[in-house]
């Protein structure tokens, strides 16, 4: 399939979307679940305009699916902006590490008791599906960084720890469909390297740069009267590749060390600004145009009463954010849309059963079991227990997997049943997700 094809159908496939988005605000559905439409419609199925293969593309397809979730993994960190101190994060922890757990043993029983799969694709298959995505979460991620709720706080934390946490136990099912015979020696490597290393060393190293690149650059800014003119977009490209690349240098886990460097670089700003409560980027609101000018024109209102440190925290966020967003929502659409394409030709009936029982039954009970106190009341339990959505973080660790000698039986059943699987959660949550909000915020306000 030639370039300018490619170029022509994700172009038509983001100008229906651009065209028809005024109308999509109103009706039940995500954009992911109309490209995921769009896909179908223009794959082999249908109207035949676009193919791939999944064994010829898995190569590039992990890089890109790992690009795609690096930006949106620093962008979670970016909005986090409580102290790590606050009782809130104990429910990203919490969903992030023993939910998750739990999930990826619910869903190995599942198909191994209930498909007769053998335990080494079961296990592997269980570690893909359990992380939430980033991604296509975002409906239900905080709104801003003023956002507290502890659901959607909750949610957002979990999206961006979970898929650094979920990698070693993508590695560990590896290792089972790999490995024969005696297993001490190689599972005690794994628990060393993969688990008591991989995971603290990235969170260690992406925070300490992110916060510390984060200071070192407002106190430049500051001290050369630039904070308005510098290229914030350079400075998010910058801190997601050294954060990803410092990490893997020492065999810890990239996805963790970005999402920690966005984490960073957000309690840099607010030790810089001395104002906890509210958020930079909404202290100052910028023009356009603001990187040609003077910092007293380059935002609205008067900001004589704001130190510079405040006015240039405010531009770099809300331009870090901004840009991160756009790449995020970009790559949502082009890989969802390649979802629909080879949907048909990957589809898998289990996936039906696996889907109910992982939406319904799995997660919302891992969630409703763990002792969350007065941190979730009852409502928000269930809440969190249905925004279980997978994405494009389970394509990442599908491609990963297929990329490291795999065998074509098992490589058929995960690419299969990831797919699958992820195509009905796109539905599902998709259609769901507007309206549950909705009544969710519309009974938060009647409480308040």
């Amino acid at each position: 399939m030639s370039f300018i094809v490619w170029v022509a159908v994700l172009g038509a496939v983001l100008l229906t979307l651009a065209l028809t988005s005024s109308y999509l605000r109103w009706m039940p559905v995500t954009t992911s679940a109309v490209c995921l439409a769009l896909g179908v419609a223009i794959g082999p199925a249908v109207l035949g305009l676009l193919k791939l293969d999944i064994k010829d593309a898995a190569i590039w397809m992990e890089h890109l699916t790992e690009v795609a979730v690096l930006f949106s993994l620093f962008v979670c960190g970016l909005k986090l902006r409580l102290p790590l101190k606050d009782l809130r994060w104990r429910v990203a922890f919490g969903l992030a590490g023993p939910v998750m757990i739990l999930t990826i043993i619910g869903v190995c029983l599942l198909l191994h008791y209930g498909f007769a799969l053998a335990w080494g694709p079961s296990l592997l298959i269980g570690a893909i599906l359990a992380p939430t995505d980033p991604v296509l979460a975002s409906l239900v991620q905080v709104n801003d960084a003023r956002d507290y709720d502890s659901v959607r706080f909750g949610l957002t934390g979990e999206a961006g720890l979970n898929d650094g946490i979920a990698f070693p136990f993508v590695i560990l099912g590896l290792l089972f469909v790999q490995q024969s015979g005696n297993s001490d020696a190689w599972l005690g490597e794994w628990a060393l390297k993969s688990v008591l290393w991989a995971v603290p060393a990235g969170l260690f190293i992406g925070y300490w740069m992110g916060h510390g690149i984060g200071r070192l650059t407002l106190s430049m800014r500051i001290r050369n009267a630039d904070s308005t003119i510098s290229p914030n977009d350079y400075l998010t490209l910058a801190l997601i590749a050294l954060a990803y690349v410092a990490a893997e240098e020492i065999h810890a886990y990239g996805f963790l060390s970005v999402f920690a460097a966005g984490l960073g670089l957000r309690q840099a700003e607010v030790k810089s600004t001395g104002d906890a409560r509210i958020p930079a980027e909404h202290l100052v609101q910028p023009v356009v145009g603001h990187q040609n000018v003077e910092p007293a024109a380059a935002v609205h209102g008067d900001v004589t009463n704001l130190a510079e440190t405040q006015v240039a925290a405010g531009i770099m966020m809300g331009d870090m954010l901004a840009f991160g967003s756009l790449v995020e929502r970009a790559m949502e659409v082009f890989l969802v849309t390649l979802l629909g394409v080879v949907l048909v030709g990957h589809w898998d009936w289990r996936a039906l059963v696996v889907a109910l029982v992982l939406f319904c039954a799995i997660r919302p009970l891992c969630v409703w079991l763990m002792p969350w106190g007065r941190l979730l009341d009852g409502r928000q339990r269930l809440l969190i227990g249905w925004f279980g959505i997978r994405g494009i973080g389970s394509f990442y660790y599908l491609f990963y997997a297929l990329n490291h000698d795999l065998g074509p039986a098992a490589a058929t059943l995960c690419t299969d049943l990831t797919l699958s699987v992820v195509a009905l959660s796109i539905l599902a949550h998709g259609i769901s997700t507007q309206p549950m909000l909705a009544r969710y915020e519309r009974r938060n306000q009647k409480d308040v």
